[in-house]
């Protein structure tokens, strides 16, 4: 009995500190998250999702005349992008980037050989790095513009008319080398404007240069020229485009910025057998106030001259129709536009933004289609968007 007693006794005087260790050991670490593994790795992973409401007092849908590029529906919910982008861009060595759209706009902004209408691979290259000079392979965006595809990165629900103006992407080869601080300098040879697969034997030149003389202020120029394919004459045409942008961050809530393009033609916009040169240009201003952390207001103002129809056939020949109906004979060559867009953007959280926009667009001739077959000059519409960033 003894022996028992003592053997339970040290049974339990060894028993007691396994149940102490049992009962204060640390836990097992948690997994790591996927953001957590990809941003170990030097992986970036961003998205966002678009979605809007819109409201025309014009007929703009269908086979009327529609100056916009992506809000061309009139009473209607729209999920114009779903966008997903996945980096490597170390500053040495290799890397690479791709970038696909989802949803309505992308059947918009996909390249001329491509047919899906659902969906694009709007960026996708390789990229090697080293010290200043980086040069990648494949498809990327344009130099050109103030706003791009990526809607968060906009201050306005819609986009502007020089947006619609230029190219959306290029697929060839770009160097970008960083000059200096202050100063980058890129040139490419690619494919075209919006062709994965050149439709010519000739190639598109780009060159562009970015200069920051002070901190707060920035200035761009692009340049494009080369051989584009043409849908009048069937044969490559000269095509020549000029691009400026600059930004000034006045004061921490105010920002300004301002754009100017030019873009020329030849030998292949006029009808077939007669070739004719065509030019179009424009400006615009753009101005952002951050009234407080969660209320932005952006105005953009803007002015396009499509004086020879090159850009805007369809408005040049909605002009005539209207020309026509008013005792005319029909025999107008251009048209100049307008366009006045205030947004005002409510951020309840760092992953949602909300925009109210009201926008209008006129032109010195009645390019516009009424719901009745009337003609107008003015176009207005009315939009909500949801943003949903990751």
């Amino acid at each position: 009995m003894r022996k028992s007693l003592l053997t339970v006794a040290v049974s339990s005087a060894f028993a007691v500190p396994i149940i102490a260790s049992a009962q204060t050991a640390p836990a097992a670490p948690a997994a790591p998250t996927l953001d957590k593994v990809l941003e170990a790795s030097g992986v970036a992973l961003s998205g966002y999702v678009d979605t809007a409401y819109s409201h025309a007092d014009r007929d703009i849908e269908g086979s009327n005349f529609n100056p916009r590029v992506f809000d061309g529906q009139n009473n209607s919910f729209v999920l114009h992008q779903v966008g997903l982008q996945v980096a490597k861009q170390p500053k040495e060595g290799f890397g690479g980037l791709v970038n696909i759209t989802a949803g309505r706009d992308a059947g918009i902004i996909r390249s001329s050989d491509s047919t899906d209408s659902t969906f694009d691979v709007t960026q996708a290259f390789a990229q090697y790095a080293s010290g200043p000079f980086t040069l990648m392979a494949g498809k990327f965006t344009t130099l050109h513009g103030t706003e791009v595809i990526w809607s968060p990165s906009n201050n306005n629900f819609s986009r502007s008319l020089l947006f619609g103006a230029v190219p959306f992407t290029h697929t060839g080869v770009r160097g970008v080398y960083a000059a200096g601080d202050k100063v980058t300098l890129t040139a490419c040879v690619n494919n075209g404007w919006d062709q994965m697969k050149d439709q010519n034997k000739g190639k598109t030149t780009e060159l562009g240069i970015t200069v920051t003389p002070i901190k707060p202020v920035s200035l761009s120029a692009s340049y494009y020229g080369g051989q584009e394919s043409t849908t009048v004459t069937g044969n490559p045409a000269r095509r020549d485009s000029f691009n400026f942008v600059g930004s000034w961050n006045v004061i921490e809530p105010l920002n300004l910025g301002i754009e100017y393009l030019s873009v020329s033609q030849k030998d292949g916009t006029g009808t077939a057998g007669s070739p004719s040169k065509a030019k179009y240009s424009g400006w615009a201003g753009y101005a952002s106030y951050l009234f407080m952390p969660k209320l932005k207001g952006s105005l953009r103002v803007e002015t396009f001259d499509d004086k020879d129809g090159f850009h805007f056939p369809t408005g040049l020949a909605a002009a005539n129709a209207a020309d026509v109906a008013g005792g005319g004979a029909g025999t107008l060559t251009g048209t100049k536009y307008k366009e006045f867009t205030l947004t005002m953007a409510y951020l309840p959280a760092d992953s949602y933004e909300v925009r109210g926009e009201i926008r209008q667009d006129r032109a010195d001739k009645q390019v516009f289609t009424g719901d009745n077959g009337s003609f107008s000059k003015n176009l207005t519409t009315f939009a909500v968007q949801v943003l949903y960033k990751f």
